[in-house]
């Protein structure tokens, strides 16, 4: 599976098959998830969520790439790759996306290479959710 062309492939950090963690997770470089993540994970590189991952909580990185099942929402600078066997119940942000067939996403989502378009749909999509959070049902 190629994922990243121009990136140095090191992996700095992995959660493997059968891990869980519970907290907050902030490295520098790629980070590589085959296990379980409750908590937020925020990266200066590359996010790999593996088909068998889960992850609940918000993701934050350059680039992600999901096989597995995230319950939260992704932001991501420059791309955000959805493989046929991931979910994503949150809403993504990114400059480019791209989703295999039979992937399932419940969210919002922004995805423009423009980078003033992508502010200003940023901005009027935090505005939307900012009123709606205030409203009385």
């Amino acid at each position: 599976m190629a994922l990243f062309s121009s990136d140095n492939f090191s992996i700095n950090s992995i959660i493997g098959s059968g891990s869980a963690i519970h907290g907050d997770v902030k490295i520098n470089g790629i980070m590589h998830i085959d296990g379980d993540l409750d908590g937020n994970l925020e990266t200066t590189g590359n996010v790999i969520v593996g088909e068998n991952a889960r992850i609940r909580g918000n993701i934050t990185a350059k680039s992600i790439t999901v096989g597995g099942i995230v319950q939260g929402n992704i932001t991501a600078l420059e791309s955000v790759k959805l493989l046929s066997s991931s979910a994503v119940i949150g809403d993504i942000q990114t400059h480019k996306l791209q989703a295999d067939k039979d992937v399932i996403l419940h969210g919002h989502c922004i995805a423009l290479s423009d980078n003033d378009l992508f502010e200003e749909a940023i901005s009027v999509w935090q505005n939307k959710k900012a009123i709606a959070s205030k409203s009385i049902l």
